[in-house]
């Protein structure tokens, strides 16, 4: 029925039933929940957890431009089936990039920031921008 459902998560859920196998809805309903970040404030510095579920390592790209520090991700998989005689009965693939941005501030170095990868999750350290020191006037003695 293409009517869509008032308690679904997305307008687009009764639709997708009825075009798509199970599979594909599957991934579909997973892109909302893909590079979730929690972010958390320390004494010296603020660290970004990214959600990237189902990524690896090598596929995590990280660039800091223009004061914006750039997360993308991409994968690629394949699910193949044959029957004995090697014919395909279902191949499908699935290809998929994302990319996140967050501005960090024009003086925050590639040194400066701290990544690593475990279970799914990407952590990030950003070291917090220093106040500067306001110099206190110094004055010429006069003779």
């Amino acid at each position: 029925m293409l009517l869509p459902s008032i308690f679904g998560d997305n307008l687009f859920d009764d639709f997708m039933d009825d075009m798509f196998p199970a599979q594909t809805r599957k991934a579909y309903r997973q892109l909302p929940s893909i590079m979730r970040t929690d972010i958390k404030e320390t004494a010296d510095s603020y660290v970004l957890d990214v959600e990237l579920p189902g990524f690896k390592k090598e596929d995590v790209k990280l660039q800091l431009k223009d004061g914006y520090l750039n997360i993308t991700a991409s994968t690629q998989t394949t699910d193949e089936e044959k029957d004995e005689n090697g014919k395909f009965l279902r191949r499908e693939r699935y290809t998929g990039a994302m990319e996140r941005s967050f501005y960090v501030g024009e003086d925050l170095t590639e040194e400066d920031v701290k990544a690593r990868f475990e279970k799914g999750v990407l952590t990030l350290t950003l070291p917090k921008e220093q106040p500067k020191k306001i110099e206190e006037p110094r004055f010429i003695a006069i003779e």
